[in-house]
C-alpha cells in the first residue's frame, strides 16, 4: 500500500538477509549467528537457510567453533561460502552518537502523519465491500496490489460518470481487471503504471522494424468494452478476444468491433427470422421437446447461434426461443 518495495525479483527488488544461530535445547544464551548476504528468491532463501542449519550443525557436533561471519549463497552450487568475517561489533560499524537531540512527538505531528497516509489496506478493503459490492476475493486482491486498485477506482469513476450505477458495474470491472487483465500482463508481461490519478496498462512489444511498440489502456480506453459488453453489444467471450486484441495492436475496443462485425445481434425480429428458420429445418427436434424431452432445448440454442455466426444475444435467444417453442 506505501509502494515500498514492487517485489519484482526478476528486477532485483528483492533481497532478503537472513541470520541463524543454533544452540542447544534448553540453553539460555544464543548462539554466534551467521549472516546470509543479498539473496533473492523465496526458494533460494529456504535453500540457503536449510543448508545453514545444517553446516553449523555438523561443526558444533564435531566440537568446533561457529564464527561470526557472512556467507554468500551459491545457487550453482547449493552450499553457502564465506565472504567476510565480522567477529567484533565493530566490525558492523556501530556506534553511539551523543549529538542526537530528543525527538519529542506531538498530537499534532501524529495527525498530520495520519491525514498524509495513504488509504490503508483494511479500512480500502471494507469500502470496496459496502461500497462498491465486491466479494471476498475481488476486495482482497485489489487491496493486495495498489496499481490494480488505482485502475479500478479510475474505471469507477468513469462508469459512473457514464450513468452506471456502482453495485451495478463495480463487481464487473473487478472480474475483468483481476481476471482478464491480469492473465494478459502474464501473458504479455505489461504493468499496471500510475500517472497522477490515471493507471496506465503498459506492454513493449517486439516489432518487425527492431525496437519495441509501446501500447497503454486508460480507462478511457478500456471502460468503453466494459460498457458495450453490459448494454449486450457484444458477448462476454467476444469482450474477451477484443481486449487481448486491445492490449495486442493498441486498437479502441469500439474500431475492433466495427471493423471485424462483432456486434451482437439484438433486434428481435432479426432474431425470430433465425428461429423460425432454425425451427423449420428441425421438425423432429421440435416434436420432441414439445413431447417433453426439455434437454432438446440446448440443440435449439446451438444452432441459432450458429446460424447467426455466434452473433446473436444468448440472453435474448434464449427468451425468444422459450416463446417460440411454447407456441
Amino acid at each position: 500500500s506505501q509502494k515500498v518495495c514492487d517485489g519484482n525479483m526478476e528486477e532485483g527488488s528483492f533481497r532478503c538477509e537472513p541470520n541463524l544461530s543454533l544452540r542447544p535445547a534448553g540453553a539460555k544464551e544464543f548462539g554466534t549467528k551467521v549472516e546470509l548476504k543479498n539473496i533473492n528468491s523465496f526458494k533460494f532463501v529456504k535453500a540457503a537457510m536449510e543448508y545453514e542449519v545444517k553446516r553449523q550443525t555438523k561443526v558444533l557436533d564435531e566440537g568446533g567453533k561457529i564464527v561470526q561471519e557472512t556467507r554468500l549463497w551459491d545457487t550453482e552450487k547449493g552450499e553457502t561460502a564465506v565472504m567476510r568475517s565480522k567477529e567484533e561489533a565493530h566490525d558492523y560499524r556501530y556506534f553511539l552518537d551523543p549529538d542526537l537531540v530528543p525527538l519529542r512527538i506531538t498530537e499534532e505531528m501524529i495527525e498530520e502523519a495520519r491525514k498524509s497516509q495513504q488509504e490503508l489496506p483494511e479500512v480500502m478493503y471494507k469500502r470496496l465491500k459496502e461500497e462498491c459490492g465486491l466479494n471476498d476475493y475481488a476486495a482482497t486482491v485489489l487491496t493486495t496490489d495498489r496499481n490494480a486498485a488505482v485502475f479500478f477506482e479510475a474505471n469507477t469513476v468513469t462508469a459512473v460518470a457514464a450513468g452506471f450505477l456502482k453495485p451495478q458495474i463495480c463487481p464487473e470491472l473487478a472480474n475483468w481487471i483481476i481476471g482478464d487483465l491480469r492473465g494478459l500482463q502474464g501473458k504479455y508481461n505489461f504493468e499496471l503504471k500510475v500517472a497522477g490519478t490515471t493507471a496506465v496498462h503498459s506492454v513493449e512489444k517486439p516489432v518487425s522494424f527492431g525496437g519495441t511498440l509501446r501500447i497503454s489502456i486508460t480507462p478511457e480506453v478500456f471502460f468503453p468494452l466494459v460498457a458495450m459488453k453490459q448494454r449486450g453489444e457484444i458477448s462476454g467471450p467476444t469482450a474477451k478476444m477484443v481486449l487481448e486484441k486491445m492490449v495486442v495492436t493498441g486498437s479502441s475496443a469500439e474500431k475492433i468491433v466495427k471493423d471485424e462485425g462483432l456486434v451482437q445481434v439484438s433486434d428481435e425480429g432479426a432474431l425470430e427470422k433465425i428461429i423460425d428458420e432454425v425451427m423449420a429445418k428441425n421438425p423432429q427436434q421440435l416434436a420432441q421437446y414439445r413431447s417433453g424431452k426439455e434437454a432438446v432445448f440446448g440443440f435449439f440454442v446451438g444452432q441459432v447461434m450458429k446460424s447467426s455466426g455466434g452473433k446473436a444475444n444468448p440472453a435474448k435467444v434464449n427468451d425468444l426461443l422459450k416463446r417460440k417453442l411454447a407456441s
